[in-house]
């Protein structure tokens, strides 16, 4: 089923848009592409930082706070609990008000949860900032798509995709030093206040910055002309040209192809969770690693997957240029990358604690080979433009449920007894697996509107 140019579709109060673009400079091809998707980046390194701000300070916290490990552990759960319910309306807000407005929305509203914090005097204080936090920082991923999905083509989607991801890494990274050298100087209080002012600063840059290609005056005819020829997802092309209404937001799970997109990332979000949660008690009280071996080798798998996250994207791209079809030219590396993932069963039958190494750095730059791909597929399958982030938001749900899902299975797998993390990490290759049979078999790589409905 397609949707043509009847108001009657899902956005039918929305008003008019202008097609009007402003006068550009011809000659050679702008690249102001690449500097959106780095705006974009940095907005989910702050955010990265200040989910992760929590879990340095909790020391210096609880100290003052007094509060028990037990009511830590919610503390630190506690983002999570808004930030996977709110990935659907992020998604679909984001959608509806355009990306440019709901990002600056978003990372107001969890910069002043992160700032608060600091106001806190008790535990209940602190689960409410993190509940703020959650829901700010769940249109994210979803804002970043559609910035992507309207500002390159195909043939660089994929690349563009994996440089907003790596956002979240170099947050993650960036976030113990930076929130350490803040308690020093200005205490636990003081560090929320400085890291939530950080997304304020951003936002000022970003409303002054951020228009889509045809309006934004640094882009010149030749680099819009590209970006739409090449498939890029504007919505003056797609909403205002060609006439072309939205899906229905409850339309979208009509397809199999929506659904596969949640059990796939879901499978997915088993072994990166894993990663987050088990992967340090797996070197501490499994392979023997000290304290200081863990600080200075564990760091291994997630650097190295940092490369592997640009190469993967940078190999998806690489195929849709030299003319393999998209569908392949995604699925390809997803389902090299899930495949690749398993490795991580081999290391809970490592010979050496150096093997064990070696097999889970393996397995996570195999899961960051897909991520590309993956990122690009909400846009690569949305009827429209602004079916975009909904698409993403409904995916990105998939990978809490595998955060959700994977720590407490695996939990229960060690709390057997039997033959330690092998069930665990079997249990977790097996998943991989499964994600690269939903990618590979399932998701069909087409607008939705192009496939045929479930029901």
């Amino acid at each position: 089923m397609r949707y043509h140019a009847s108001r009657r579709g899902g956005c039918m109060h929305e008003p008019a848009m202008s097609t009007a673009a402003p006068k550009r400079s011809t000659g050679k091809r702008s690249q102001i592409r690449w500097f959106m998707v780095v705006l974009v980046a940095l907005a989910t390194a702050i955010a990265y930082i200040d989910r992760a701000n929590l879990s340095v300070a909790s020391d210096s916290m609880q100290q003052e706070l007094q509060f028990s490990d037990e009511l830590k552990g919610v503390m630190l759960s506690s983002f999570f609990w808004t930030y996977a319910l709110f990935q659907l309306p992020g998604g679909w807000l984001v959608d509806r008000y355009g990306p440019r407005a709901l990002y600056a929305i978003a990372v107001v509203w969890w910069s002043i949860g992160t700032a608060a914090t600091a106001l806190t005097r008790g535990f209940a204080g602190v689960i409410g900032c993190r509940l703020v936090l959650g829901v700010g920082e769940a249109p994210v991923q979803s804002a970043n798509a559609r910035v992507v999905s309207e500002w390159f083509p195909r043939k660089e989607r994929a690349f563009a995709s994996s440089i907003f991801d790596t956002g979240s890494e170099f947050g993650s990274a960036l976030s113990v030093p930076l929130v350490t050298l803040l308690i020093a100087l200005v205490g636990w209080r003081g560090s929320f206040v400085v890291t939530g002012a950080l997304g304020l600063v951003w936002v000022v840059a970003w409303l002054l910055i951020y228009r889509s290609p045809r309006q934004q005056k640094w882009a010149n005819q030749a680099e819009v002309d590209y970006i739409e020829q090449g498939g890029g997802r504007t919505e003056e092309k797609e909403l205002g040209d060609a006439g072309k209404q939205p899906m229905k937001w409850r339309d979208l799970f009509r397809y199999s192809t929506t659904w596969a997109l949640v059990a796939g990332y879901t499978c997915r979000g088993v072994i990166i969770y894993f990663f987050i949660t088990w992967y340090p008690d797996f070197l501490v009280n499994q392979q023997g690693f000290s304290l200081l071996e863990l600080g200075l080798f564990g760091a291994i798998p997630g650097l190295a997957a940092m490369v592997a996250n640009w190469l993967g994207g940078l190999f998806s791209d690489w195929l849709v240029r030299r003319g393999t079809p998209l569908p392949m030219a995604r699925k390809i590396p997803l389902v090299i990358g899930m495949v690749g993932a398993s490795t991580i069963a081999l290391a809970s039958i490592a010979p050496s604690p150096a093997w064990a190494l070696v097999f889970l750095t393996a397995s996570y730059c195999s899961a960051a080979v897909s991520t590309g791909a993956l990122l690009s597929l909400p846009a690569d399958v949305a009827p429209t433009p602004r079916n975009v982030a909904s698409l993403t938001g409904v995916q990105n749900f998939g990978s809490q449920l595998g955060g959700i899902i994977g720590p407490i299975v695996i939990g229960f797998l060690l709390g057997t007894g039997q033959f330690a993390y092998v069930w665990p990490l079997v249990f977790a290759g097996a998943m991989c697996v499964l994600g690269a049979f939903f990618y590979a078999f399932v998701v069909q790589v087409k607008p939705l509107d192009e496939q045929k409905p479930m029901f």
